[in-house]
């Protein structure tokens, strides 16, 4: 005991006098341009703190992501006294020869600990820009070459179609194939795209990677955002809206599953049984329950009321990266990272053994030449398409599991496939940023088209 009170004493009159010490060696130096807490701080602990230290990891309850998060009080009190570094607990974490912050990684070089000592002693000024955190642009996107088409969707009537680009979901009138409205927002990144059941409003999911995932709600007749909802430190997936028009379900990169209320936004489950990144979200059985897929192989069926985890869909084959539920049926296809494209019955798997009988298993299409990036049923049901990485889209027949026909002429990944509303268009998108529109049955291409804007590059003259 005496022994264990005498390292503690030591302790902290080493820490003290490491901490005296780091103020008198800045002390000479006090007339120079003032610490940044934007330029200078945050930057050090964006590298070396935040990754444990965020609003959805707080270890000690403690927040250094941004500045009103670091002046909240942690598990053990203020995490510093402006004006006083020697009695800041945020100096006395990460000084001394074994410093107890971070906990993982290299600590905190001597520079590094005199820069925010000196921050510290300075005031802890709070000089973080009014749009810091936003990404917002002030005008629409031009591009000089189409952008990578990552999600795509088709109003409930068919008479839109809504594809993501840069900050921004482009609406395309089906019938001219022409641009009418843009919709600029703050995610850099879309990753998802969904019209409502009675097709008014627009739900989408996105981000910016390792920065931010977010929920947008537009009202498609008028273009105005209804909601903008940030939820995660990184990018959202797989966005989609319960049958009656009140929530919408997105995945994670936090590997999470969430279902958010629109008319407030208020967050009402959150699931975080999965083990990697959640790809894709659907409603079965009427709305009262959620099935997920992820890279972690599963499909697991969630009560949408309460987050409670019910059963693993699946046998766990691969890495699912898209899914899409059967219109009529609660039967739900996967396609995956190794080329499966499997459909499922969206219950429990009660009747699975010992032997990890896969005993939801609708049907198993062939093996396709790739990675499945997209799938997608004809409104009836009927067919089934499946986009890969290579070249090409295949549609089946849902019944009977037999190709009716393959789309060619692909240059890159397909990551967004849907039907019309009538089965008789089929659109296309992908990496390389274009759009096209197939007859599903007979694989006749009847249309081709670049959702964006294009603005020719100025060409230099050489010498």
């Amino acid at each position: 005991m005496k022994s264990s009170l005498h390292s503690v004493l030591n302790r902290a009159i080493l820490t003290r006098s490491l901490a005296l010490g780091l103020v008198a060696w800045i002390h000479p130096i006090a007339a120079e341009t003032p610490v940044s807490w934007w330029r200078d701080v945050t930057p050090v602990f964006k590298r070396s703190c935040n990754g444990c230290h965020n609003p959805n990891k707080l270890k000690g309850e403690v927040d250094t992501s941004t500045f009103a998060g670091l002046m909240k009080p942690g598990k053990h009190g203020p995490n510093l006294a402006a004006g006083d570094p020697v009695k800041s607990l945020l100096i006395t974490s990460i000084s001394g020869k074994e410093p107890d912050m971070p906990k993982e990684g290299d600590a905190l070089s001597p520079q590094e600990v005199a820069l925010i000592t000196r921050w510290i002693q300075e005031g802890a000024k709070d000089d973080t820009p009014a749009d810091a955190y936003s990404t917002r642009l002030k005008e629409p996107p031009t591009y000089a070459l189409p952008p990578v088409i990552s999600a795509m969707d088709v109003s409930p009537d068919g008479s839109r179609l809504a594809v993501a680009g840069y900050h921004e979901v482009l609406l395309i009138d089906t019938g001219s194939l022409e641009l009418t409205s843009r919709l600029l927002g703050e995610s850099p990144r879309i990753e998802s795209v969904a019209f409502s059941p009675d097709g008014r409003s627009l739900a989408v999911s996105g981000g910016a990677p390792a920065r931010f995932g977010e929920i947008q709600v537009w009202n498609v007749t008028d273009g105005r955002q209804t909601q903008g909802l940030r939820r995660t430190t990184d990018s959202l997936f797989g966005i989609s809206w319960s049958p009656d028009g009140t929530r919408v379900a997105t995945g994670g990169a936090d590997k999470s599953v969430r279902v958010t209320r629109i008319s407030d936004g208020q967050e009402l489950v959150k699931f975080d049984n999965h083990g990697d990144w959640v790809f894709r979200t659907t409603w079965v059985a009427g709305g009262t329950r959620l099935l997920s897929a992820s890279r972690d192989r599963a499909m697991k069926l969630i009560d949408a009321t309460n987050g409670q985890f019910i059963d693993d869909v699946n046998k766990l084959l691969e890495p699912i990266d898209c899914m899409v539920r059967h219109p009529s049926e609660d039967w739900a296809a996967y396609g995956g990272a190794e080329g499966g494209l499997r459909m499922y019955k969206a219950k429990e798997n009660q009747d699975r053994t010992s032997g990890n009988n896969d005993v939801n298993l609708v049907r198993e299409f062939e093996r396709q030449p790739g990675p499945v990036q997209s799938v997608a049923f004809s409104a009836d049901g009927s067919l089934l398409a499946a986009g890969n990485t290579g070249t090409e889209v295949r549609v089946y027949e849902t019944a009977s599991g037999k190709k009716k026909a393959t789309l060619s002429g692909h240059a890159g990944s397909v990551f967004a496939l849907k039907f019309s509303p009538d089965g008789k268009r089929l659109y296309t998108a992908g990496f390389e940023g274009i759009i096209r529109v197939f007859d599903p049955v007979s694989g006749r291409l009847q249309a081709i088209f670049y959702p964006v804007p294009l603005t020719p590059v100025r060409q230099t003259a050489q010498n």
